[in-house]
């Protein structure tokens, strides 16, 4: 459930509005930072997002009923139009990974639930500990077998099967609410 931001009574003391607006940003930067990301999948996109949103909104301060809510729909609203405008460098980031999957011929709804999907995914990733993105990173990004990543991690075979086995398992309970499965 969202917490409300108290709000401060703003009689056009901007020192006020200011401090308001910078609580705010302690108290939120970093979960809009992480859902920013979710959706683009870049970090220095996601930053410049979170702070174009946190400016209009020390510029509209007085006008605004619920920040928080707010800020989470500003920067839903901002990636949109960020995916919109660049699609053609998504595309091209995308490219080699969406022929592989035959994605190509994909309406841009279908586009656009699959770049979602792989921010999500992104952003999932990120939480793992560094051992188990280690692993993710070496067997399916790089393609590597487990005897090769039990060489590299000094992690015994069993214990990289096992390991990105339940890396797996708690990867797909972490999709399902983002509407992604073993049918997706």
């Amino acid at each position: 459930m969202l917490k409300p931001i108290p709000r401060a009574n703003l009689s056009g003391d901007e020192d006020v509005s200011g401090l308001a607006v910078r609580t705010l940003f302690d108290a939120e930067e970093t979960p809009l930072l992480r859902y920013a990301f979710s959706l683009v999948g870049r970090r220095e996109v996601a930053e410049e997002i979170v702070q174009e949103v946190f400016l209009k909104l020390s510029t509209q301060w007085d006008t605004i009923d619920s920040p928080r809510a707010w800020l989470f729909r500003s920067v839903r609203n901002a990636v949109y139009n960020y995916i919109r405008d660049h699609r053609r460098e998504i595309l091209r980031c995308d490219e080699v990974e969406m022929q592989s999957t035959g994605a190509v011929d994909e309406s841009p709804e279908a586009l656009l639930v699959r770049i979602e999907a792989i921010g999500a995914l992104r952003g999932i990733l990120e939480e793992l500990d560094k051992t188990d993105r280690q692993l993710v990173q070496l067997k399916y990004f790089e393609g590597l077998k487990y005897r090769d990543i039990s060489e590299r991690t000094g992690l015994s075979i069993g214990n990289v099967g096992y390991r990105l086995h339940h890396i797996l398992k708690e990867l797909a309970r972490k999709l399902r609410p983002h509407g992604i499965d073993e049918f997706s």
